[in-house]
């Protein structure tokens, strides 16, 4: 099929009150950071609401040497720095040949307070610094699996709040362990490549954690911080109950422990069982769908933590409902290279025929103001994409035309935008070169230079290889552009995808045809060149490098798939689809196997969600009128935004960085 062939900016990190008070944006971060001392911090270790005597406090900082997550062993590579010193005030050898071996530690004293003065330990200038807190005594009986975690951020000059107080509870090590999930292999390895798009994303990855639960209380949130954004307090509260479950115990061999670690192991219902509490948070965070029920169950008998729910869930996932910033008839979503989302409105939400672009925070608030990013050229917002620079490509499905905005939201294409051979434009993706490949309804392919200039034929595109009504293009590794063509009221009798060389040469003849494949919608390359298709009535297929259909005669389906719409690729090179009409997310794993349960994970009980996006956190972002929603750690990081994963030099059989990690 294939023809011969003869970082974007590091963004930085802010300081402990940012990222755990109020989710601030990040700005430029210095290339060797320096170390600083760190300051005072106070706090209490609690267990299932009742302090926790004698436990063991390390303060511990990210690595920077290797990744840690679902999948990826323990090593010296991802395991976390421990920062106290040994001139530190109170400061303890561990001794107990264990895997804290040779780390220094506070102990909790009476109430389960603990104190870290100045000086006690430094840290790297912007890195993520978190306590780990193990062992203690409640009632007079000692419990060695109780673990506990709280997020945190090494301070940048003055930015540390003063008097910061910390509660240790199970509902922080809830909030920690999901937002670090995709970075963390246990309690004691998280660690990311140290790229500075790694920086970027592990630094959101810590803020999230900031919008689950108040650091200073340890009670889980409602709202987030910025306001626009709801949080699933129960869900988030009985997580934290099957945590005390345990804790509040006799100890590991108790009902409730060997239950918990028993059906929290790394792989879910296999893999290495966890020896504390803090790391089978890590395990439930990268298998929510792993042993729903006997963890459920822990939860109720003497919950600690209120509201919770009060009927078993489909999964264990955490995710906020982000509204507000102009968002209305939500359709396309991307990620740029700061881990904000881009959402592009179909729907003007004053109903006044002004059309908006939703840039989203990492952390969710509205960058983009009260009512969005909005010029004349905008009309009926529908697909969206981000350049290596941060420009977002916008179609405009009733405007025929395309909007380009710049990192702030201004309109860099004119006032009727770049306009040509467009009819009912609908997807759109960037190659390497920065060229934009359009697709309209109306049978056509059109490619546009970055200053919009048409570099299709006039008039008609692109055509042929099976083109017919294009609803989603993507580029792979060797520049070859493949577009899934919808099928509308039976107008396209044999559903294809067509594939075209760099320069618009169509390779595929009448189309690649079968495997499934009735109304393909979306479509995902990964880093093999394989190309992942989304179908309203076949769930996903996947089609190798040379055209082949790999995922048998039905495609793959079960799953939580219905009326499946937008699909995206993660840093394992997961497959992450959303369906309109189950109101869930489906994730695959790159050999085909469903990996989010029979009923994919729930993000709705009243809107499906027609895209979906994954960021270099490991969130998954989805579109669901009227909102937009993260799935928090439910995912692999991966390089943002999508074009920053193509090779500058064309690859022979498609390969690349797409759906890696950074």
């Amino acid at each position: 099929m294939r023809p011969s062939l003869s970082c974007p900016t590091s963004l930085s990190l802010v300081g402990l009150a940012c990222s755990l008070l109020t989710g601030c944006s990040t700005t430029t971060i210095t290339p060797t950071p320096p170390q600083v001392a760190g300051a005072a911090i106070t706090g209490r270790v609690m267990g299932a609401q009742a302090p926790l005597i004698g436990a063991h406090v390390y303060v511990l900082e990210a690595n920077t040497t290797g990744y840690g997550g679902t999948g990826i062993a323990a090593s010296s590579l991802n395991q976390s720095k421990s920062l106290l010193l040994s001139s530190g005030s109170n400061t303890t050898l561990d001794t107990s040949g264990g895997p804290t071996n040779g780390f220094y530690y506070v102990t909790s004293q009476a109430g389960g307070a603990f104190s870290l003065p100045t000086g006690d330990y430094s840290c790297t200038l912007n890195s993520q610094v978190y306590l780990y807190s193990l062992g203690g005594t409640q009632g007079g009986v000692a419990n060695p699996a109780a673990g506990l975690l709280a997020a945190g951020n090494c301070p940048s000059g003055g930015s540390f709040p003063s008097g910061l107080y910390i509660v240790m509870n199970e509902v922080s090590t809830i909030a920690t362990a999901y937002a670090m999930a995709g970075f963390a292999t246990d309690a004691l390895h998280i660690s990311s490549s140290g790229t500075p798009l790694a920086l970027t994303g592990i630094f959101n990855a810590d803020a999230n954690a900031s919008n689950l639960e108040n650091i200073s209380t340890g009670a889980a949130l409602t709202t987030t911080p910025a306001g626009n954004g709801t949080v699933p307090q129960a869900t988030i509260n009985t997580l934290a109950n099957i945590l005390a479950s345990c804790i509040n115990s006799s100890g590991p061999s108790s009902n409730a422990c060997t239950t918990l670690f028993g059906d929290a192991k790394s792989g879910g219902a296999t893999g290495t069982m966890p020896s504390d509490t803090a790391t089978a948070a890590i395990n439930i965070a990268h298998n929510p769908v792993a042993n729903i029920t006997p963890l459920y169950l822990l939860s109720i008998p003497t919950p600690p933590f209120a509201p919770a729910l009060t009927v078993q869930p489909t999964d264990f996932t955490i995710s906020l409902r982000f509204t507000a910033g102009g968002l209305a008839g939500v359709q396309g979503i991307a990620i740029d290279a700061a881990g904000d989302a881009w959402i592009a409105n179909q729907s003007s939400p004053l109903n006044n025929g002004v059309y908006y672009v939703t840039e989203l925070s990492s952390s969710g608030s509205a960058l983009s103001g009260t009512s969005g990013y909005t010029t004349a050229s905008l009309s009926e917002p529908y697909g969206i994409a981000i350049g290596l620079l941060g420009n977002a490509y916008v179609t405009n499905f009733t405007g025929n035309s395309v909007t380009k905005l710049s990192t702030t939201g201004s309109n860099l294409s004119g006032t009727g935008g770049f306009t040509g051979t467009l009819n009912e434009p609908n997807g759109v993706a960037l190659d390497a070169a920065g060229n934009a490949w359009v697709t309209s309804y109306d049978e056509l392919l059109t490619k546009f230079s970055s200053s919009g200039s048409e570099l299709s034929p006039s008039f008609e595109g692109y055509n042929g290889g099976g083109i017919l009504e294009p609803a989603s293009v993507a580029i792979d590794g060797s520049g070859e552009v493949w577009v899934a063509n919808d099928e509308i009221l039976g107008l396209n009798p044999t559903p294809a995808i067509a594939v075209f060389s760099s320069t618009g040469v169509a390779l595929t003849g009448n189309g690649i045809t079968g495997g499934g494949l009735d109304h393909p919608l979306s479509i995902a390359l990964d880093s093999s060149g394989n190309a992942w298709v989304a179908d309203y009535y076949s769930g996903v297929i996947e089609i190798n490098n040379l055209g082949n259909i790999v995922s048998g005669t039905s495609g793959i389906t079960g799953g939580g798939f219905a009326g499946s719409d937008g699909v995206a690729i993660d840093g394992a090179g997961n497959v992450w689809v959303s369906n309109l009409t189950s109101f869930a997310i489906t994730e695959v794993s790159n050999s085909g196997a469903i990996l989010s349960g029979a009923n994919g994970y729930t993000i709705s009980s009243t809107g499906g969600s027609n895209d979906v996006a994954v960021d270099g956190s490991g969130d998954v972002w989805a579109t669901s009128f009227p909102s937009v929603v993260e799935i928090i750690g439910a995912a692999t990081p991966v390089i943002t935004p999508i074009v920053a994963g193509l090779p500058s030099t064309l690859t022979v059989d498609g390969t690349s960085s797409l759906g890696t990690r950074p």
